[in-house]
């Protein structure tokens, strides 16, 4: 089977590119290993919601939603729904339940191999994700055996842990929900907090999303950023989408019961043992959220905004002075940990030398570094710092389908790829 472009995953960048390039009459298909929107359907706890704001999901030539409140956060199943539909408005050709399990390069382009059959194509958009694989420190190796360990992506509920204390590793925006949600329970909660991000829901009456979007931040592109592989792995900032639109952070969680300590070293002995430097983890993200807040201030004040509440600042995080640096898991009664560590993508498929001595795929800017006509989506600040979030793949993919279009010019004239 032969097709100009071959797209792997069909979840919203998938379907978005799908979009764009039937836009511009280049015939494709999108391969999926499950069904439309599968990592949200699969690997999702059963609470979550977005966010971001429902007004910030733009995807192009997607519907309104009419019954959805834009500054409200669209649940898990609303999200999947909304695909689902999406993939139908704009007929996506996708081909569900077809796993790629190998791409290599040919002397025509390149060879897609399935377990459904084998594509032949001139460029491929990877757009499988960047969540497949938990990435578990080597800590986790550690956990007793009578201790469950669980990673975000297998956790769906308080109800799936076992009676008791529960530790989790992490404090980004799962990490952070998952202890607020399991604390609610009733269950008593420890969280081991490393590096991370702190943002309010609101700021002087906005949602933080209005605040980014307008000062600029959300634009700030990948060749803009100092150091942009640090930036790429920045957490996932401290925000929860509900309808009453509440700040989480570690403060909140100690109002709920949850005990703090410093990033999670190792077990040993059924011993937990972590860093004694919470307290400058904390200013340190107390810092970067008052030269955000600066920013934006700094914004409202030169655009002559107006209509905004006073500048009241979140106060800074308080920790205890000496926060445990050992735990022992039994006599704590902490019979389950959940690890909120992150995930990395698995890209083991590709037989192509585009990937760094980390697995990471090389590109600038979303265009793959040594194998031309391939292209990448769906990753942390790909293009812009919005790519990041779900709305980010309209502008991405516009980019990215015009430089494949180009590509593809260049090819059928010259017989070469285009850099």
């Amino acid at each position: 089977m032969h097709v100009t472009t071959v797209v792997v995953g069909a979840g919203h960048s998938g379907l978005a590119m799908s979009r764009r390039l039937a836009e511009r009459s280049i015939d494709h298909v999108v391969l999926e290993r499950g069904e439309v929107a599968n990592s949200w359907r699969t690997e999702r706890w059963d609470s979550l919601r977005l966010l971001t704001p429902t007004w910030h999901l733009t995807l192009p030539g997607a519907r309104a939603l009419p019954d959805a409140d834009p500054d409200g956060f669209l649940s898990v199943a609303e999200l999947v729904s909304y695909l689902d539909g999406y993939a139908e408005t704009v007929a996506a050709p996708v081909h569900t339940r077809t796993t790629v399990s190998r791409v290599a390069a040919t002397d025509g382009g390149y060879e897609v191999t399935t377990d459904r059959g084998t594509w032949t194509c001139a460029t491929v958009v990877i757009a499988s994700g960047a969540s497949n694989v938990a990435a578990l420190p080597p800590a986790a190796d550690g956990v007793p055996d009578t201790v469950t360990s669980l990673a975000s992506a297998g956790y769906r509920s308080p109800a799936d842990l076992p009676e008791g204390g529960v530790l989790v590793v992490g404090a980004s925006a799962s990490g952070v929900q998952l202890a607020d949600e399991i604390a609610r329970s009733g269950r008593p909660v420890t969280v081991a907090a490393g590096e991370h991000v702190r943002i309010p829901r609101t700021y002087r009456g906005r949602d933080a999303f209005w605040w980014m979007e307008r000062a600029g931040v959300l634009d700030e592109r990948y060749d803009e950023v100092d150091d942009i592989i640090r930036a790429r792995h920045t957490p996932s900032p401290q925000l929860i989408g509900t309808p009453e639109r509440r700040s989480i952070d570690l403060d909140s969680l100690q109002q709920r019961g949850v005990r703090l300590v410093g990033k999670l070293g190792r077990f040993r002995d059924g011993v937990a043992q972590f860093s004694g430097g919470l307290s400058n983890t904390v200013r340190l993200a107390d810092l970067k959220l008052g030269r955000l807040l600066d920013r934006f201030d700094a914004w409202a004040d030169e655009h002559g905004v107006d209509d905004l509440d006073d500048p009241r600042r979140p106060a800074p995080t308080t920790v205890a002075a000496s926060p445990p640096t050992e735990l022992d898991l039994s006599r704590e009664g902490i019979r389950s940990v959940v690890w909120a560590t992150g995930h990395r993508p698995d890209h083991s498929w590709l037989a192509l030398p585009v990937l760094d001595h980390k697995g990471r795929i090389k590109h600038q800017g979303g265009v793959v570094t040594g194998a031309p006509g391939v292209y990448l989506l769906g990753t942390s600040l790909l293009r812009r710092r919005r790519s990041t979030y779900l709305g980010g793949a309209d502008q991405d993919t516009a980019d990215l389908a015009e430089h494949l279009a180009a590509f593809l010019a260049g090819r059928s004239t010259t017989g070469e790829g285009a850099a």
